[in-house]
């Protein structure tokens, strides 16, 4: 991410947009000089811990932008005081602070290949959505979504050439290869595809397996990345993340 100065902004409202996402508008003075367009790039939060004498540092992304009223809105996949950054969403009112740093850059699909592929768990879901929010009316191919319950799916407006297929997880912190045995069962399109992904590590690991050694894709047409790896902190998963890819070609 490239140097910025924190800004402090304001909680404006929140909303719950399913049982297990919360969506939290932020604005405020400071907000003001943030680049433009900034849907899909990510932020660096600095969560206030219970004690308030320390913080931690949590990733989200943009979901929406709307610079001409100065708000952003980020939505936040919650489980209760499971993990800090729920834990502040689930309690968070208008008024409170937060820090933030950022933004960085944006990921999305390259919108003229063939054929265009979106996968990830519900950490990925906001990034997800923005990616499928511009799809061009002709978009071939498919978006594999891992959510906790069904309750937990989201209404988009996709073209009728491109599937959007739900796959129900209630126990994601458990091993599982949910994503990518959907994955395997749908066609395999002609052409060029483009692919983003985004999940657990362990998970993100066989899909970029799956898309290098089985389909054969180039490198250069695949983004793929882990949120999270199950067990660790997000400070943990960052050093396995980083080993992880330069141990890999």
């Amino acid at each position: 991410m490239p140097k910025s100065t924190p800004r402090t902004l304001t909680v404006i409202r929140s909303h719950q947009l399913t049982p297990n996402m919360k969506r939290i508008t932020l604005g405020g003075a400071e907000l003001e000089g943030f680049p433009a367009d900034q849907e899909s790039a990510y932020i660096k939060l600095q969560i206030p811990a219970d004690n308030g004498e320390s913080q931690v540092t949590r990733t989200y992304t943009v979901r929406h932008h709307r610079d001409e009223l100065n708000e952003i809105d980020v939505d936040f996949m919650v489980h209760g005081d499971s993990g800090p950054a729920s834990a502040w969403a689930t309690r968070a009112q208008p008024g409170d602070l937060i820090t933030i740093a950022g933004p960085g850059g944006k990921k999305l699909l390259d919108f003229s290949a063939d054929w265009l592929v979106l996968v990830g768990d519900m950490t990925a879901l906001p990034a997800i959505s923005v990616n499928l929010e511009q799809l061009p009316a002709h978009a071939r191919g498919y978006a594999v979504i891992e959510i906790l319950h069904e309750s937990d799916m989201q209404a988009f407006g996709t073209p009728e050439t491109f599937e959007i297929h739900w796959v129900t997880n209630p126990a994601p912190e458990k091993e599982n290869t949910h994503l990518l045995d959907k994955l395997k069962q749908l066609p395999w399109l002609e052409g060029t595809p483009s692919i983003w992904a985004a999940c657990e590590f362990n998970t993100m690991r066989a899909l970029r397996h799956y898309f290098k050694h089985e389909r054969n894709v180039d490198k250069q047409s695949v983004y793929v990345s882990s949120y999270w790896k199950r067990g660790l902190s997000e400070e943990e998963h960052k050093k396995v993340k980083r080993t992880d890819a330069e141990t890999t070609a």
